[in-house]
């Protein structure tokens, strides 16, 4: 299915190409011109809902459409950002929280306080934070149509910190009707409170994704802007997303200014970029990507641990890693654990070795261990270079050993839903993809969102179960101190090289592409508030 992607000649190739040949840009659709940021996604903004669907080009969608009652700051520190402030009460158990006046969703109608309670649960049904806040939450109302009351079982002093999250499942608030929706079901519009709007009517699947400035958004009256948290400013009219899966001609369409922004320009194009005077080529969220191969856990032959370590013990970061950032080895990280590089969790426990050049004799350990031939469909998103090329890595080392791969090329959308399945291969399901998570999604237990063991009870696509993960994880959150916390997240490494939720790729650091036409923007993931275009 799907386009095979290139392969990292012919993708030094397209850079010699594009560097010697005169610029072949595509025709944009209309509203490219006045005050207008032409944004090129690293892929189509296949799912609008925030909680349906955890991809980034979605995240990417709701931080710009939807508000959250606190954001963060360049630091990672939860400030108010819907809300005028908090009162915590009865040693801890009860939090009051204050909406801001003025706030008004993209219908016309006012942010309520029933409109946030109902957002909350919800979002909470589905990500991993927000479920940990929930089961320690004994009831969420809304006191009137300002005051949203948490009346907890027991102390939950992260609860600014976990709705504030930016990334992943975003805790975006929407009207009631719309929260009411099943968290396992899209919602059926799109009506946030943020800074932009989303236009339907202009979106073209694969290709455009356009927002228009709300006009009856309030930003914060104090502070500063930093990343998610303090003014959140408008200065553009529309923003238009231009999905262009061929890398090259995103490159060429950013130096003949066609497009302004390129999320994830390819790396081997970066020298071609940085040559650019009228572009600047630079790293924006520096807590990088976090390669991961992903199991299906509820279907043979993953469902095996003792297989899913072979596989762990087989897979060679520092290849994957190579098949990513080529000659640009100072972005990437080849000895990466379970938490994101350079975090307080960060811990070298148990890090298994780089695996043996000849894999023969996990080859072996892989038939003793209860591999008897089955199917794998590995699914592989073909338009994300990022990704495609740790899929073309780990494919290889997966028939190396012996296994009966399935290689399914589709759009990175697709690949998205079907991974939602819990169906066996032979009725459309899946058996492992390769996928990324933004080092800030992977820097607790608290956020990262793959080391579960909740199975069908709520976890990731994957279903891993593991009573003792989920035994430690709530060790984490009961921790008195930051010692007590240290020392669930170092078990909880141990105890995941033994399940193998996921096998790590590694981590590189993206930079971004941008014209110099555009100011103001912010460190960290994709926003487009607070930048003025020249």
């Amino acid at each position: 299915m799907g386009t095979k992607p290139m392969h990292r000649r012919s993708l030094f190739l397209a850079a010699a190409s594009l560097a010697a040949a005169p610029l072949a840009t595509p025709r944009l659709a209309r509203g490219q011109a006045g005050n207008v940021l032409n944004f090129v996604p690293y892929a189509d903004v296949a799912a609008t809902d925030p909680i349906w669907s955890s991809t980034y080009a979605t995240r990417t969608s709701a931080l710009a459409v939807f508000d959250t009652l606190y954001g963060v700051d360049e630091t990672l520190v939860a400030r108010p950002q819907m809300v005028e402030g908090h009162v915590v009460e009865d040693d801890g158990k009860r939090w009051t929280l204050t909406l801001r006046d003025g706030l008004v969703f993209h219908d016309g109608e006012r942010v309520l306080a029933r409109d946030c309670v109902a957002s909350i649960q919800r979002w909470g049904r589905r990500d991993g934070f927000g479920q940990a806040l929930l089961a320690a939450t004994e009831e969420l109302s809304a006191a009137d149509d300002r005051r949203i009351v948490f009346r907890l079982r027991r102390p939950f002093p992260m609860l600014p910190d976990a709705l504030a999250r930016p990334s992943a499942l975003v805790c975006a608030m929407m009207p009631e009707r719309i929260a009411r929706t099943d968290p396992y079901t899209q919602m059926p519009e799109v009506i946030g409170s943020g800074p932009f709007r989303y236009l339907s009517a202009e979106r073209v699947p694969g290709a455009r994704v356009v927002y228009e400035k709300h006009a009856a958004y309030r930003p914060r009256s104090e502070g500063r802007p930093s990343f998610t948290a303090g003014p959140r400013l408008a200065l553009l009219d529309r923003v238009v997303f231009n999905v262009m899966p061929d890398p090259a001609a995103a490159a060429a369409a950013l130096q003949a200014g066609e497009v302004d922004w390129i999320e994830q320009p390819l790396i081997d194009l970066l020298p071609l970029l940085r040559r650019s005077r009228d572009i600047t080529v630079e790293v924006k969220d520096r807590s990088g990507y976090l390669g991961q191969f992903r199991f299906n856990h509820l279907h043979p032959p993953f469902d095996k641990p003792a297989i899913r370590r072979v596989i762990l013990a087989a897979i060679s970061q520092a290849d994957c890693m190579k098949a990513v950032v080529g000659s640009e080895e100072a972005i990437a990280n080849s000895q990466v654990g379970i938490y994101t590089p350079g975090s307080p969790f960060e811990t070298d426990a148990g890090k298994p070795p780089a695996p043996p050049a000849d894999l023969a004799p996990l080859k072996r350990a892989l038939a003793e261990a209860g591999y008897k031939g089955e199917r794998v469909v590995m699914l592989a998103a073909a338009e994300v270079p990022r990704i495609s090329a740790v899929c073309e890595v780990t494919r290889d080392v997966l028939s190396r050993l012996g296994v009966n791969v399935d290689y399914v090329q589709a759009d990175w959308g697709t690949i998205g839903a079907r991974t939602t399945s819990k169906e066996p291969v032979e009725r459309g399901g899946w058996s492992c993809y390769c996928t990324y998570v933004g080092g800030i999604d992977a820097m607790s237990p608290a956020v990262h969102s793959a080391l579960r063991g909740n199975g069908t009870n709520g976890g990731p696509a994957g279903w891993p179960s593991s009573a003792r993960i989920e035994e430690l994880r709530a060790q984490f959150f009961a921790a008195p101190d930051l010692a007590g916390q240290k020392a669930a997240t170092r078990a909880l490494q141990l105890q995941a090289w033994q399940d193998v939720p996921f096998v790590p790729l590694g981590q590189f650091i993206q930079p971004v592409a941008y014209r110099k036409v555009l100011t103001g923007m912010l460190p960290g993931v994709p926003l487009f508030t607070n930048i003025r275009k020249a």
